[in-house]
């Protein structure tokens, strides 16, 4: 009885304990799936991945009327400069909505060999080489994510020889094994849009570059021309100094005046004559500026543009679109949206990389001891996996990683602001230079044609002893003052479209835009 008793008391007192262990299991297991759950917990995007920024109804610096380049003329001897209307019937209208004007904006200054010049650089200048080249890695880029959804199939065959207690073994095989992770919570699908998101981006900063090249080609051929009609203003007023130098020195000789009238006209004829080297210094690098853009070397350009030119006038017909489209022109401004998108793409994936991962696997192949039993029924191998893998406890790696990217996502929603405001001030301070710029001109224009009527009225006074000779030499001064102020302020005003141009987002199609 005694044994049969201390059994009996001793079997509850297991099954107490087993129930005990099972219930503390239990609630380990309870508490685990709820951590696990807990930790999953979803990531909700923004409603507002872009941030709003507030965009002016209309510019606050309307574009004004072309002025005349020709009004007051240039010194004689210097190349006449073009009418800005003289080709308009030629360019393309720059209107709301035609985009490809803008695209091609240096068309509509009527100059082929600009046109030229554009077009080879954005075809040779490595810079666009080494943009397009990034495009075409980030377009890459997307066809290695794109293949992540898609399962993996691939084919072994090996052959082994071995030798153990001197017996010697063979084994031949050959298969195919396939594998797919089914996307169950996105993780791979957000890897694909930030891939795309980056490939937009890669485009959008082909088109910057693009941009920035086209502007600069052309500023470079403004200044060369230009450079050329300073030039040769300075060259004709050079000879006209000289000739009233040789007229003083004739008067001297005959007792008319003194040697001291006769040194300050050698005088003023040599400080003209030392603005031509610096003129031609400067054109000359202007060439060599406009070849290496080109992709040529630096003197490649020399013949072609040796002969002077009239610096190009952009036609007047000028109307500009509102903010919010010039907005969608900008690449810089898209670039910025797309690296947004990019970045939210990234959070999500980070997100869903806290989530189980499975696995699907199988596998198809032949195993014998022999290579001629690899035909036989019995060499026929199969296998199929299913597999999940969940993250338990990291020390909160993947936590972290998700406030980075959303770290990542701030940054680009800051740098998308200030690419707005950046483009909105471009375009303002580009509309403000000039408007400016073109009533500068006006004042110049009038002032070199006053300064033309007052030198010729200086000459024949002084033929005629009305005037003394630093008169003279005081209104040649003024006259040369005027006109090289002409002549670079009309480059200005063309240098200042193509800045309006740029600001604009011109040089480049955008594809992607909304129409």
């Amino acid at each position: 009885m005694h044994s049969t008793s201390t059994r009996t008391s001793t079997l509850p007192a297991r099954s107490r304990a087993g129930a005990r262990a099972q219930a503390l299991w239990r609630a380990a297991f309870g508490a685990g799936l709820l951590g696990l759950l807990a930790g999953c917990a979803h990531w909700v995007p923004p409603e507002q991945p872009v941030p709003a920024v507030a965009l002016p109804a209309a510019w606050s610096a309307p574009a004004v009327a072309s002025v005349d380049a020709s009004v007051g003329g240039p010194a004689p001897g210097a190349p006449a400069p073009a009418s800005p209307n003289s080709a308009d019937a030629a360019r393309p209208a720059l209107l709301p909505g035609n985009a490809a004007a803008l695209a091609q904006w240096w068309q509509r200054f009527g100059d082929a060999q600009l046109s030229t010049l554009v077009q080879q650089a954005l075809q040779a200048n490595p810079s666009v080489r080494s943009a397009l080249a990034a495009l075409q890695q980030a377009r890459a880029q997307v066809d290695v994510q794109a293949a992540a959804l898609r399962p993996s199939l691939n084919a072994s065959a090996s052959a082994q020889r071995s030798r153990a207690a001197g017996n010697t073994s063979n084994q031949f095989q050959a298969g195919f094994d396939a594998s797919w992770e089914p996307d169950l919570f996105g993780r791979l699908g957000s890897a694909l849009q930030a891939s795309e998101a980056d490939a937009r981006a890669a485009e959008a900063n082909l088109g910057a570059v693009q941009v920035a090249l086209a502007a600069e080609v052309a500023v470079n051929y403004i200044d060369l021309r230009g450079l050329q009609q300073r030039l040769a203003i300075a060259r004709s007023n050079l000879l006209t100094q000289r000739q009233t130098l040789q007229l003083t020195e004739w008067r001297m000789q005959a007792g008319l005046t003194t040697s001291q009238v006769v040194e300050q006209a050698r005088t003023v004829a040599e400080q003209t004559a030392a603005m031509i080297p610096a003129l031609q210094a400067s054109l000359d690098q202007s060439r060599h500026s406009l070849a290496v853009l080109t992709g040529q070397a630096p003197a490649a350009l020399d013949a072609l543009l040796a002969a002077p030119a009239a610096v190009p006038a952009p036609s007047a017909d000028l109307a500009l679109e509102i903010p919010a489209v010039v907005l969608r022109q900008r690449p810089d401004v898209h670039a910025a949206e797309q690296r947004i998108a990019a970045a939210l793409a990234r959070v999500l994936q980070a997100d869903a990389a806290r989530y189980p991962r499975f696995n699907i696997a199988g596998s198809l192949g032949l195993s014998a001891l022999t290579f001629g039993a690899l035909d036989t029924g019995e060499a026929v191998t199969r296998g199929l996996l299913a597999s999940v893998t969940a993250p338990i406890f990291d020390g909160g790696a993947a936590r972290a990683q998700v406030r980075v990217q959303e770290a990542v996502l701030a940054q680009a929603r800051s740098d998308y602001e200030a690419a707005v405001l950046t483009a909105l001030q471009d375009v303002e301070d580009a509309l403000a230079a000039l408007r400016n710029e073109r009533l500068r001109l006006t004042h110049l224009q009038t002032a070199a044609e006053a300064a033309g009527n007052a030198a010729l009225l200086a000459e024949q006074n002084y033929r005629s002893g009305r005037i003394d000779f630093q008169t003279l030499l005081d209104t040649q001064r003024t006259l040369l003052t005027a006109q090289d102020n002409v002549a670079s302020s009309v480059a200005s005003v063309a240098a200042d479209h193509v800045r309006l141009y740029k600001a604009l987002g011109g040089g480049w199609t955008n594809a992607s835009a909304p129409q």
